[in-house]
């Protein structure tokens, strides 16, 4: 089967601050997308990486993956949208035609390992759509809109919902179409493939596998690098 990721780059990261778009900043010495890519890079499923970039970033991106020399599969470099779904459908039509598989997965996520990018391929494979996930642990509280807890939720059969996400590409290209139909958007792309009533596989995440988004992340990323907890 023709495998493809789809690298969601399109982030402008404006809650971590500065005014460097967010898969650029540095983590370390290294840009964050150059992580993300690398491990994407060595999993032997992927046939082909398409990144999908800020409209107008495409020419500074290619010149961030040549000068890193941080690929050695065929990529394909794409304008993404103004939301995430969109860009992420950006990416699909990069892919149309040539893929049997995709994998979704955040630029922002930068330490998943190439061996959860694999499973996820192996069990969208066999069961049609896959995403990583984590077992919440803290306590959920719903609360309403004056700040007062309204219930505790209980947290038995709840996830974290995380990329890489894989799919067969037909199943996600419809799950697309009937989104685009109806003008729903959705926070990731495994509730798209829900919505068509189709069960999707979880399988086990990583808590390294956090996605930056706040000054902290970043500063929590800087000590596991720095640490030698990260495999890089």
């Amino acid at each position: 089967m023709k495998t493809i990721a789809l690298v969601a780059a399109a982030g402008s990261g404006t809650r971590l601050g500065s005014g460097c778009p967010k898969p650029y900043r540095l983590i370390g010495q290294r840009p964050m997308i150059s992580y993300t890519l690398r491990a994407m890079d060595r999993c032997p499923e992927l046939d082909r990486l398409v990144v999908i970039v800020s409209p107008g970033d495409e020419e500074f991106c290619e010149r961030q993956v040549r000068d890193l020399g941080c690929l050695h599969k065929p990529y394909q470099i794409v304008a993404g949208g103004a939301q995430r779904q969109q860009s992420v459908y950006q990416g699909l039509l990069a892919a149309r035609g040539i893929a049997q598989i995709v994998v979704i997965h955040d630029a922002a996520r930068p330490f998943v390992s190439w061996q959860l990018v694999q499973q996820a391929i192996r069990e969208a494979e066999k069961y049609g759509a896959c995403t990583a996930a984590i077992p919440l642990r803290d306590t959920l509280k719903r609360v309403n809109q004056d700040g007062l807890i309204e219930e505790t939720v209980p947290r038995h059969g709840l996830f974290l919902a995380q990329t890489p996400q894989a799919f067969r590409f037909d199943l996600l290209w419809a799950a697309h179409q009937q989104a685009l139909q109806e003008g729903f958007c959705g926070t990731d792309d495994s509730v798209l493939v829900e919505r068509l009533g189709v069960a999707v596989r979880i399988i086990p995440g990583s808590i390294r596998n956090i996605k930056i988004t706040y000054p902290e992340d970043l500063e929590l990323a800087e000590r596991w690098l720095a640490s030698g907890s990260i495999e890089i």
